[in-house]
């Protein structure tokens, strides 16, 4: 997704992605979204944030465990560039980056979380809220994509050089 990394808060949950087909939290591994704020599900979290982190449902991850991403770091840039992506069965990766201009940054590519492979995703599709349907994020969402599979870090690269043609902010 492309957002803002001057407009979030630390509420549950600016997502975009796969959630549960209803407004219920149906168990770790049935949601599968990309979550942009300052939310810290397992402090100690480093640094102010903003942090591109997956929600896969009962806790934001910055990484493949509860235990914080030293990888992990603050998108506060106008524009922000933000993936997520998942096997659905082995594991996931996070990458971000400034939506204007460089390149992305790779965050997290490993092992799902304990208790989360195999995911149950249900096709539900959210856009600003988590799962439960809370509603006390704040976030800006310009554009976004949902792909199916596990797509190569050089497709990943393409797309983000597009949207840094598109000229965000021109």
């Amino acid at each position: 997704m492309v957002t803002s990394g001057t407009h979030f808060n630390g509420q549950c949950c600016f997502d975009y992605g796969n959630a549960e087909a209803n407004r219920r939290d149906n168990g770790a591994a049935h949601m599968n979204a990309i979550y942009f704020g300052t939310g810290c599900s397992f402090p100690p979290c480093q640094g102010s944030g903003p942090w591109v982190q997956a929600d896969l449902e009962n806790g934001l991850y910055a990484g493949g465990s509860k235990s914080w991403n030293p990888n992990q770091r603050s998108f506060t840039d106008k524009f922000v560039t933000a993936m997520e992506k998942t096997d659905g069965t082995n594991r996931f990766a996070l990458r971000g980056g400034n939506a204007q201009n460089g390149a992305l940054t790779d965050l997290y590519n490993g092992p799902l979380p304990a208790g989360y492979a195999p995911m149950k995703k249900e096709g539900g599709i959210i856009l600003g809220t988590g799962g439960d349907d809370s509603s006390w994020s704040e976030g800006t969402f310009y554009e976004g994509a949902m792909v199916k599979g596990f797509p190569s870090d050089e497709t990943e690269n393409q797309v983000h050089q597009n949207i840094v043609a598109a000229g965000y902010g021109m």
